[in-house]
């Protein structure tokens, strides 16, 4: 089931192959999405496929993509798109999120976390990622958490990192 919908300057295409989990709407994503693009500062027409997964997709594509032989909760892959056609292409793809919705609800139960504020924080992780924000180091780690607080905070959302 793939759902594509247009949200000021966010095309946003969702996929869902994991029925048996909640997830969350259409409406939720984009809005989360927006934001924190908007925290981020990026203006540009842009659009972003969201799929969630089963646990054994999740394995299968951190295996491949990270080398951990184990499902995750998030990965996000940046589009391969030239920057030299963004002026050609009325929506400049940002890439692929996708989230694993058992992962989700066990890391929200184990960390005494709201499940929608979880999927919140996991999805603009996602978002940031593939604006080329990572957190391999303490000086970049430290760049990404204040963008996502920031954002989760526009959300009504306290800071994530204090209850972990």
């Amino acid at each position: 089931q793939g759902f594509r919908t247009r949200s000021m300057n966010l095309t946003v295409d969702i996929s869902n192959d994991c029925g048996q989990h909640w997830v969350p709407s259409q409406q939720q994503c984009e809005q989360w999405l927006n934001c924190g693009l908007e925290a981020a500062g990026h203006g540009e027409q842009c659009s972003i496929s969201v799929s969630f997964i089963d646990s054994a997709a999740s394995r299968a594509l951190n295996n491949d993509y990270r080398g951990n032989d184990k499902p995750t909760n998030v990965l996000s892959f940046p589009a391969d798109f030239p920057v030299q056609l963004r002026d050609q292409v009325e929506t400049f793809p940002l890439g692929d999120i996708v989230i694993c919705a058992a992962i989700v609800e066990l890391e929200a139960k184990a960390q005494s976390k709201e499940l929608l504020a979880h999927w919140m924080h996991l999805t603009v992780h996602g978002l940031f990622h593939l604006l080329g924000y990572q957190h391999d180091d303490d000086t970049n780690a430290t760049e990404m958490e204040k963008l996502e607080i920031n954002t989760l905070e526009r959300l009504g959302i306290s800071n994530p990192y204090l209850l972990v």
